[in-house]
């Protein structure tokens, strides 16, 4: 028997998916006796007079069976007499291309469907270039509803044309084309005589036959350390799945990102002693002496990796808000989930055409070449190279949802010959010196809720108490550093990083830094957050209410906006996201401003504890 196949069937809305995969469990006899009976009287109020609708068996969502078509991704296991197999049947709706790349993620082949009617769409060329993009190599283009253009061989022969050119434009090197009828059931499992011109293989055929193991062999020894298991004093092991290659015992393996070297003492798979494990497996480690290892290191042997921090990617965005430039993540890749970014979003790529575009935004389903930068070094192969290393996804910080996917296209030279230059006068040193604590006090707020001006006093308040700062206020700083800075939503989120990296040096220098920024967005806030650290950042709220702010307006900004001379002004035309766990919130409204700084410097007082030196 062949090895198990894991497959997917994909392409534009209502091209059959579903019906096509019924119909061939259904021929082949893969359904139990009760499945079958409730298939049949299921059918009886579908959509096809009476007769099987063979898409009951994968669509069981109710939504899905009222709209006749896919939502979300359906598996099924089967084996037949010579295979075994997993399917992912998918949506063709653009709407759920998320749920598609999901489903694309695991399979090493792709069923990719075409209205004989219709020919390619943008969606057929959008599902294909997923699937490349998921690494896969092994694609069945099956040309559907063949019954309704009467089994020409000429309208057949049209659109093989179109498909053998959308090949060589994604570079597909293993393409089949098959003519079936997923509903009447032609070349799904058998030969029927409606098409004689076609003389190749039935579709269950072919899957039961295609060999997808060669030439897919990865170099080296290869695993992502999951967890690290101690039960007692006396062993200590390292455990994750084998990505690639085999490991024995006394062979030299190296640890990444340090490139400490050991070798391997013991193995277990699962509970039971090994002398040797393979690929796939799940494996705990251990080495012959101690070194530094934790979730996220790699353990390698016989194969080069890269440890930077830049990298260039392809990636699919599925968020419903737009990607821009400077936007900061979490990227999972392997098994390291560390704070991310987009720094610069260098194209992206026409389903249609393949031409690339240049752009600074991304929308819904588009797919583009990005620089991603990462928070500290982490371990990374192309994706060419090892897919287990070489793919990843981007989550929202806020949200937790998963933002975008990506493979990784090749390392970004800059990220390995810039290395970060250790001083011996440390940050420790110089605030030892100043006796306090660098922090970092991010005011936020709307325009006129008297943020500056409470930034201003405390500033006062900790100078005067022998406190070393550094006051930096929006419109100053947009008077200088962000001076080619506008008010679009990838501006603003350039301007918060700039001020974020420039606290951090001042932090840096021992200094306790008070910035007074509108800051609207909390994704923007979260990013400045982690680029100065948790530890060194306050984020103090002046929750000032909208009527009180615009009944200051002390520079008659709001006037402005209401009258639409002043575009994209937080609070009026463009949205205000209110800190929800803020270390300190203030109304400057409630109080006189000499009230609201004393409340604010009580609060304070705990964050301000020198631990320097």
């Amino acid at each position: 028997m062949e090895g198990l196949l894991k497959f997917i069937t994909c392409g534009s809305v209502d091209d059959g998916k579903s019906t096509l995969i019924g119909h061939m469990l259904y021929d082949a006899k893969l359904l139990f006796a009760d499945q079958e009976h409730a298939l049949e009287l299921d059918s009886r109020v579908g959509s096809r007079e009476g007769k099987i609708d063979y898409s009951l068996l994968l669509d069981g969502l109710m939504a899905e069976r009222e709209q006749g078509i896919t939502i979300d991704v359906a598996y099924r296991y089967f084996t037949t007499e010579r295979r075994s197999f997993i399917v992912a049947d998918t949506p063709g709706h653009e709407e759920y291309t998320r749920n598609m790349a999901v489903g694309a993620s695991f399979a090493d082949l792709a069923v990719i469907l075409v209205d004989a009617t219709q020919g390619i769409l943008s969606q057929t060329r959008r599902h294909a270039r997923i699937c490349v993009l998921m690494g896969i190599r092994y694609f069945v283009f099956a040309v559907n509803k063949m019954d309704l253009v009467h089994y020409s061989q000429r309208e057949f022969l049209k659109i093989e044309k179109e498909i053998r050119k959308l090949a060589i434009d994604l570079e597909l090197s293993h393409v089949t084309v098959i003519p079936v009828s997923a509903t009447e059931g032609d070349n799904i499992t058998l030969k029927y005589s409606n098409m004689p011109w076609y003389a190749g293989q039935t579709l269950l055929d072919y899957l039961e036959t295609v060999n997808i193991e060669e030439g897919t062999e990865e170099p080296g020894f290869l695993m992502p350390v999951q967890r690290v298991c101690r039960p007692n004093h006396s062993f200590r092991g390292f455990q994750g799945q084998i990505e690639s290659g085999t490991v024995q015992i006394d062979d030299e393996i190296t640890i990444l990102p340090s490139r400490e070297k050991a070798r391997v003492a013991s193995i277990l798979v699962t509970d039971q002693k090994s002398v040797f494990a393979r690929k796939g497996q799940a494996v705990t480690i251990s080495l012959n002496r101690e070194v530094d290892v934790s979730r996220g290191c790699v353990l390698v042997a016989d194969t080069e990796l890269t440890v930077s921090t830049m990298f260039t990617a392809t990636i699919l965005w599925m968020d419903d808000q737009e990607l821009m430039q400077g936007k900061n993540f979490l990227i999972k890749l392997g098994t390291k989930t560390i704070p991310a970014s987009v720094m610069d979003i260098k194209y992206r790529i026409d389903i249609n055409t393949g031409e690339q575009i240049a752009t600074s935004k991304l929308y819904k389903n588009e797919i583009a070449v990005c620089d991603i930068a990462t928070a500290s070094p982490i371990v990374y192969d192309t994706f060419s190279g090892h897919k287990g290393l070489g793919s990843f996804i981007l989550i929202d910080r806020v949200t937790n949802m998963t933002s975008a996917c990506g493979v990784v296209e090749h390392s970004l030279r800059r990220s390995e010959n810039i290395v970060w230059q250790k001083l011996d006068i440390t940050r420790e040193i110089r605030a030892g010196k100043m006796g306090q604590k660098p922090v970092t006090l991010w005011f936020t707020g709307l325009s006129g809720s008297g943020k500056s001006a409470l930034a201003n006093e405390i500033e006062k308040r900790l100078s005067l108490d022998g406190k070393y700062t550094m006051l930096l206020d929006g419109d100053n700083i947009r008077m200088g550093l962000n001076k080619n800075l506008g008010f679009e939503p990838e501006d603003r989120i350039e301007n918060i990083r700039r001020i974020a990296e420039v606290a951090k040096l001042m932090n840096d220098a021992g200094l306790i830094v008070l910035t007074s920024f509108i800051s609207p967005f909390a994704s923007d806030r979260q990013n400045a957050r982690t680029i100065i650290g948790d530890e060194n950042f306050i984020e103090i709220y002046v929750s000032t209410p909208l009527e009180e702010c615009e009944r200051r307006d002390v520079k008659g900004l709001y006037q402005k906006a209401r009258t639409g001379k002043i575009p994209n002004f937080t609070g009026i035309s463009s949205p205000y996201e209110a800190p929800k766990h803020a270390e300190i919130v203030i109304d400057t409204g409630r109080q006189p401003l000499e009230e609201s700084v004393r409340i604010v410097l009580e609060q304070l007082a705990p964050y301000l504890t020198d631990d320097a030196g």
